[in-house]
């Protein structure tokens, strides 16, 4: 799994701009929205909205006031489940190199930490990036309850 770190980066930010924006409830926020706050081109990052939509890790609402809220609990949704969404199939090592001391050394080292990676991913929730926006100080947007005044 040697991970495409530009992609990988922007569906665990994705997923943390929606968690922490609309969340799991009835709010929603706009892609447009997501790209403006991560500093983002939309069209750039449109097909990991869809790849998070297709495996149900984000729920996409149409219309005027459409847009995405997370498709489960912020603790149900691993970070190693993000970064499958976004990742076909293994890449190669970089340029199949096959001499002895990358096949003896290189390549299994790179295994080793890759396994690690994916371990820390597993462990890794939506939650606990959430959590570690709020000790950084950031706060939630509150959303102002509706007034129905006759």
């Amino acid at each position: 799994m040697l991970l495409r770190q530009d992609r990988v980066m922007t569906a665990i930010a994705v997923m943390l701009d929606v968690g922490f924006h609309a969340g799991r409830g009835g709010e929603v926020t706009g892609g447009a929205e997501v790209a403006e706050r991560m500093g983002a081109a939309r069209r750039g990052i449109e097909p990991v909205f869809q790849a998070l939509s297709r495996t149900g890790l984000l729920d996409s609402v149409r219309g005027p006031r459409g847009g995405y809220r997370l498709g489960r609990r912020p603790r149900d949704i691993k970070l190693l489940e993000i970064i499958g969404a976004v990742t076909e199939e293994p890449e190669a090592m970089p340029g199949d190199l096959t001499g002895k001391l990358q096949v003896a050394v290189v390549a299994p080292l790179w295994r080793e930490m890759e396994d690690g990676l994916r371990e820390r991913f597993a462990g890794l929730t939506l939650d606990d990036l959430l959590k570690r926006a709020q000790a950084a100080g950031l706060k939630r947007p509150a959303t102002e309850p509706l007034n129905f005044a006759i």
